[in-house]
């Protein structure tokens, strides 16, 4: 029996497939780039389609069967990102950076059919917010830091809406950042946002201003739910259908054999009730 159970288990395990993919990509000075391609400095155009949302065109993707695959491929595509010198730091980024990690399961369902859901895990880097008296940037640093403060703008703004609740709309195009992050930001999705801050005084007006993005940030609810192909779940939607009016079905059969009952009962009553009058008007009859 035990060996049965283990060879049943082992078949269910066998019925569902899965497969992991990544990307990795930047933003610099609002340019789409693949941190993986052969050309890094092709400028990729991001695209929407009802039914995968927003996506970049053309970015390449490599299939990995486990974390050291993975953490070889970050290598590699890290050592393309954009980076340069300043006042500040000698090894600054200098554009955004998304990692995405895909997950696809196929499993079969009870008609027999192959079902998939997906599941994406952006991993982003954001450039650290710059003042230029600080860092002493010019010429294309200086660029690189008006592109880098006007996208984390945009941002702040796309939070601020969606915490208010009230705006009707959300700046998610005025940004190359905020488009590409529209799922995670107010989405289907769960998110998390680390800030760095320094300890050291000279940083505290940057300490306190990230601290207070991330304090809106907080305060972003999403509701998460299971990403399925759009005809898994019309089916699913409709076999719960299904199920509720074969529910409802029973209990209204149920209702109306109960009340067929009640009165059955009281026609048997009923006749029992005449018989007793008959005989009594008869003995009255006999009397007489």
């Amino acid at each position: 029996m035990m060996q049965n159970k283990t060879l049943m288990y082992c078949r269910s395990v066998v019925l569902n497939w899965f497969l992991v993919r990544v990307s990795y990509l930047e933003i610099y000075n609002e340019e789409v780039r693949d941190l993986l391609g052969k050309d890094q400095l092709q400028r990729l155009e991001v695209k929407e389609r009802p039914d995968v949302g927003v996506y970049i065109k053309d970015l390449s993707g490599y299939v990995v069967n486990n974390a050291d695959d993975m953490d070889r491929i970050m290598t590699m595509g890290h050592k393309n990102r954009s980076v340069g010198s300043t006042n500040m730091n000698e090894h600054s980024s200098r554009s955004h950076a998304i990692f995405t990690i895909t997950i696809e399961c196929s499993e079969k369902g009870v008609d027999g059919n192959q079902h998939v859901r997906m599941g994406k895990l952006h991993l982003v880097d954001l450039a650290g917010s710059e003042r230029q008296g600080k860092t002493g940037a010019t010429g294309q640093r200086l660029k690189e830091a008006t592109k880098i403060n006007l996208s984390l703008s945009t941002l702040g703004n796309v939070i601020s809406a969606l915490v208010d609740g009230k705006s009707t709309h959300v700046p998610y195009r005025n940004s190359k950042l905020t488009r590409l992050l529209q799922d995670s930001l107010g989405g289907n999705s769960k998110t998390m946002m680390c800030a760095n801050i320094g300890p050291a005084d000279y940083n505290y007006d940057e300490t306190i201003s990230t601290l207070r993005y991330a304090n809106r940030a907080k305060n972003i609810k999403n509701k998460a739910r299971i990403n399925e192909d759009p005809k898994d779940a019309l089916l699913r939607q409709f076999q719960k259908e299904i199920e509720e009016l074969k529910k409802k079905l029973v209990e209204g059969e149920e209702i109306s054999g109960s009340e067929g009952s009640g009165s059955e009962e009281m026609d048997e009553g009923d006749d029992e009730g005449r018989g007793e009058g008959e005989c009594r008007r008869r003995r009255r009859g006999k009397k007489l």
